[in-house]
């Protein structure tokens, strides 16, 4: 009896230990078809826009390849549990970005550094490079609750950076830039979400009693008392701050709705997704009434084909253009360098999604947008599988950050909703976002790690 027990023993421990290598090999061959499909759009869209083949853009992809391989094997020898789906699906997503960033340079006849790919592969070498780091340097990522106040601290720095005289850059509709010595530009506000993440989860770990107590119950629902509202309040106003003097209305709509969902997730309470919704209702008739240039969002979008507003300064020329794109593209779309998606303004950053419905039409376009979710679901997966609250809370965090960043692009493009100036994550151009996102991925996968190997109690 004591045999067969120990050959039992003996089978699960080699069972165990072939999980992680598993995961990994479903990631290989997953990363695989990623990059091949990556390579394939660019070869497509040099055949479609110059009918020839250049070796040099396939090579430099090739590169990013190796790096992505390098990521993957580190996670073999580091985090050999994390999540097999995260590293190819964003890959799969960057790849694509840069093909149609590319296809948009080789019609306004970007060459060199001035061209909007040449420096997406750089920021892209660089985000996969960082999140390499994080990787291996993090090992364990609950040592972040530690720095719970400082990552707050930090998140506000970030934001405010572009107020500071000689770093703030000029000339944008939104004062979310800095700019260092002219040369080199970067959006903290990208950064901040995810030490604003961070103090969320670890703030909500600490305080979730409380914003959970019992208050007064009212239409079926139980209300929070008075005294729980301090933090919802608090964050709503900063909110507003961003709205008023940064003049971004993304930004502010994204850390409100994180902290919102990271709340609901902490507390189980729908009161609290109720009044983040009033919240948004108020600071929207708010804004609206208040401020010209959210004024202006909304003309766009409700009398966006008026011929006075498209020819209107700020008006919705734009997302005019971005529509017929997609009408242009119908179902199929035109194909891989047959589209005109260049006609549209910012067609490389915040129209990249139109430009990518011109040319894979309405299916390419939803599969783009399955990636998405099923990136968001492995992410929330993560954190509704941890069993310590702060990685739960994170996990989902960042992973409800991403969706809602996607929808509230997609949305103001498609006429939705009001258009607000964020990036599309991992397709658009700009190495702010694609850095940040890098690193969304990293703490993603590191979570998804320890979750796996965290030991689980059985019942019966």
């Amino acid at each position: 009896m004591t045999d067969v027990s120990a050959d039992t023993s003996v089978v699960k421990a080699l069972k165990k230990l072939r999980m992680p290598q598993k995961q990994r090999n479903r990631e290989f061959w997953l990363l695989l078809f990623a990059i091949a499909i990556a390579g394939s759009a660019l070869t497509l869209v040099q055949l479609g826009a110059l009918g020839v083949v250049d070796p040099m853009i396939l090579a430099i992809g090739g590169g990013l390849a190796v790096l992505v391989f390098a990521l993957h094997i580190v996670l073999r020898f580091v985090a050999s549990d994390a999540d097999p789906f995260v590293l190819p699906i964003a890959t799969v997503l960057t790849g694509l970005g840069i093909a149609m960033i590319y296809r948009i340079d080789i019609a306004q006849n970007n060459t060199g550094w001035e061209a909007f790919s040449t420096k997406q592969l750089a920021w892209t070498a660089i985000s996969i490079a960082g999140a390499i780091a994080l990787v291996v340097l993090l090992r364990n990522y609950r040592v972040l609750y530690r720095y719970t106040y400082i990552s707050g601290l930090a998140g506000i720095v970030l934001l405010i950076l572009p107020f500071i005289p000689g770093l703030g850059a000029t000339g944008a509709n939104a004062d979310v830039w800095v700019s260092i010595g002219g040369l080199f530009s970067f959006q903290p506000g990208e950064l901040a979400k995810i030490c604003l993440a961070i103090f969320f989860a670890g703030y909500l770990v600490r305080t979730r009693e409380s914003l959970s107590s019992v208050g007064k119950k009212f239409l079926g629902i139980t209300w929070p008392r008075m005294r729980e509202l301090g933090p919802v309040l608090v964050v709503w106003l900063i909110s507003l701050l961003i709205i008023v003097t940064q003049r971004d209305l993304g930004t502010g709509m994204l850390i409100f709705g994180m902290f919102i969902a990271m709340l609901y997730v902490a507390t189980g309470k729908t009161s609290w997704v109720l009044i983040g919704l009033a919240g948004v209702a108020v600071g929207v008739f708010f804004a609206t009434r208040v401020l010209a240039y959210v004024q202006g969002r909304f003309t766009n979008w409700l009398d966006a084909f008026n011929p006075d507003v498209i020819a209107a300064d700020g008006g919705s020329y734009q997302l005019v253009e971005g529509i017929f794109g997609l009408a242009h593209g119908g179902l199929i779309g035109t194909g891989w360098g047959q589209g005109r998606p260049h006609i549209t303004p910012l067609s490389h950053s915040d129209y990249i999604i139109p430009s990518l419905g011109e040319e894979l039409g309405i299916v390419g376009l939803f599969a783009i947008l399955c990636l998405y979710m099923v990136f968001v679901s492995r992410g929330l997966r993560i954190g509704l599988a941890g069993q310590d609250d702060f990685g739960k809370l994170l996990a989902t965090g960042l992973s409800f950050t991403i969706a809602l960043q996607v929808f509230i692009m997609v949305g103001g493009v498609t006429r939705v909703i009001p258009l607000t100036g964020l990036t599309t994550p991992f397709l658009a151009a700009g190495g702010s976002s694609l850095v940040a996102n890098w690193l969304i991925v990293a703490l993603l996968l590191r979570i998804s790690d320890a979750v796996r190997r965290q030991p689980r109690v059985v019942i019966g």
